[in-house]
């Protein structure tokens, strides 16, 4: 397998000037690149943390990272399947409803209304599905992601099996959460085309939220404000922004999102329900620094590991490229089943080369594999070697 050199990986792959450079044989550092201009509804992030991919694809810069167990709004990358609806809908956020059926009592309850009901807070990595989707060997569309598309956040809001005790409890024959997003679709002949509406397993229903700060705040129009239905363990697409609608159902939503889009599909094959849908997360973890050549002497390796659906239990780094392994040490607070934890390697490193990989082991024993199994789109990247960083001592 041919080793990548993340140092001098393309990153803007969404970009005509990084296009460009590819074609010309050119490799562009996550470090060197440049940020352009954020988009309108994300003036408000940090330029200099961000790479732009596109106006609705926004990556954190792998060294931005760290050891942080918390990543700040302002550096959160940004991915949204439609463009987000007016900043109009966070004028009064109190007062957007969201409508609940597949209950006994359905109807529409408003954000403050839900406030009345019950408030827990959940920490949780929040990672699109694509990530790291640019380590796969197989040519793929979409969004060339290496690490940045995730992040740790803070959610605070009611569990969505409160609101359900409250309006009687589920109806028979539910086997789905389904969430409809509140962006305003486009006029055409199918709807569901477009829209944003994704079905989990009504077996989660007791960790899923309805959330209306982040990192104690309320919720950005960036981030799905003014309220967000929360999915822990489950990648991105299934956390819906500005939730509309939530309903327990029989079957899978037939949006496209979900009949055919966000399929574990094998490669050459076309999406279909036939396929296992994009949900939970894997075990993961990868280097977030050294990622530069260095002068000889002690060095502090970090990096950031997690368990998706799972706790994480511990991690190992080598950095022989997966011939010797030392166990690392978590340096953050535990701060539950589904967020990240930061660890640390003290290693005195001598002249040499460097090709510094970390592998990850969850509460259930499921150990990253060197390398994810291929799919059509690239999703749920978890292999250990490709996100492996090159680094020479001197």
């Amino acid at each position: 397998m041919e080793k990548i050199d993340l140092r001098r990986r393309h990153l803007l792959a969404g970009t005509a000037g990084a296009a460009a450079l590819m074609a010309s044989g050119v490799r562009v550092s996550a470090q060197e690149a440049d940020a352009g201009p954020l988009p309108e509804y994300v003036e408000f992030k940090d330029a200099d943390a961000l790479i732009i991919h596109s106006n609705n694809t926004i990556e954190t810069k792998r060294d931005v990272f760290g050891v942080q167990p918390i990543t700040s709004e302002h550096q959160l990358y940004v991915r949204n399947n439609v463009t987000p609806p007016d900043e109009s809908i966070v004028a009064d956020r109190d007062a957007w409803e969201v409508s609940i059926e597949g209950v006994a009592n359905p109807g529409s309850v408003t954000v403050g209304d839900l406030k009345r009901m019950g408030v827990e807070t959940v920490a949780m990595v929040l990672q699109c599905s694509g990530n790291g989707r640019a380590f796969f060997e197989h040519e793929t569309s979409g969004t060339q992601w290496q690490t940045g598309a995730a992040g740790c956040v803070l959610w605070t809001g009611v569990p969505l099996r409160t609101v359900v005790e409250n309006m009687g409890g589920v109806a028979d024959g539910a086997q789905f959460v389904t969430g409809t997003g509140g962006e305003e679709i486009p006029e055409g002949p199918n709807a569901a085309d477009v829209m944003v509406e994704r079905s989990v397993p009504l077996d989660v229903l007791d960790s899923i939220l309805l959330a209306w700060d982040m990192n104690g705040e309320p919720i950005s129009l960036a981030h799905g404000g003014p309220l967000r239905m929360i999915v822990p363990g489950f990648t991105g697409v299934n956390n819906v922004k500005y939730i509309k609608r939530v309903a327990m159902t029989e079957v899978e939503t037939d949006a496209l999102i979900q009949s055919q889009r966000y399929r574990l599909v094998p490669l050459g094959e076309s999406g279909s329900p036939e396929f296992p849908s994009v949900w939970q997360m894997e075990v993961k973890s990868w280097i977030t620094g050294p990622l530069e050549d260095a002068a000889s002497g002690m060095h502090q390796i970090t990096g950031l590991a997690f368990g998706g659906i799972n706790a994480i239990d511990s991690v190992e780094v080598s950095l022989d490229d997966g011939e010797t392994w030392e166990d690392a040490q978590f340096v953050a607070p535990d701060l539950g089943r589904y967020a990240w934890r930061p660890f640390v390697l003290a290693k005195d490193l001598a002249p040499g080369s460097y090709r510094i990989v970390s592998r990850a082991t969850d509460s259930e024993g499921n150990q990253q594999p060197e390398a994810t199994e291929p799919n059509q789109s690239g999703y749920n990247h978890n292999g250990w070697r490709a996100p492996g960083v090159d680094v020479t001592i001197s």
